[in-house]
């Protein structure tokens, strides 16, 4: 297997391993609100219900979104285009790809891109 996908495989894996738990608190969050009429906006002890539900949802937001763009990196793998700088045309470094997997461009155009 190329290297490039198998950094592309194994940041998919770690995605979908932590999508899925984030899915399960989710659903035990939720499973566990429906027959409580807890009054959490009131508790002196800390974060609300409701803020650590917002809190989750959040984290699935960015999490679905990182996978999506895991998959659009996977799609430029298919197409020759992963791993391909798109300022410059040339290749970005194996090593920069797996500190960076979904970096589009080399580190000599990142770094002359202002922050």
């Amino acid at each position: 297997m190329d290297e490039r996908r198998e950094i592309l495989a194994a940041v998919l894996g770690g995605n979908t391993e932590v999508l899925a738990a984030l899915e399960r608190d989710h659903a035990r969050m939720v499973e566990a609100s429906l027959d409580s009429n807890a009054d959490d906006e009131h508790d002196p002890e800390g974060a609300t219900i409701a803020f650590e539900r917002e809190q989750l949802t959040a984290a699935l937001t960015r999490t679905r979104a990182a996978r999506e763009r895991i998959l659009a990196a996977t799609a430029e793998l298919e197409a020759g285009r992963y791993g391909v700088c798109v300022t410059c045309g040339r290749p970005i470094a194996v090593e920069r790809l797996r500190a960076r997997p979904l970096a589009t461009e080399c580190i000599d155009c990142a770094r002359l891109r202002p922050r």
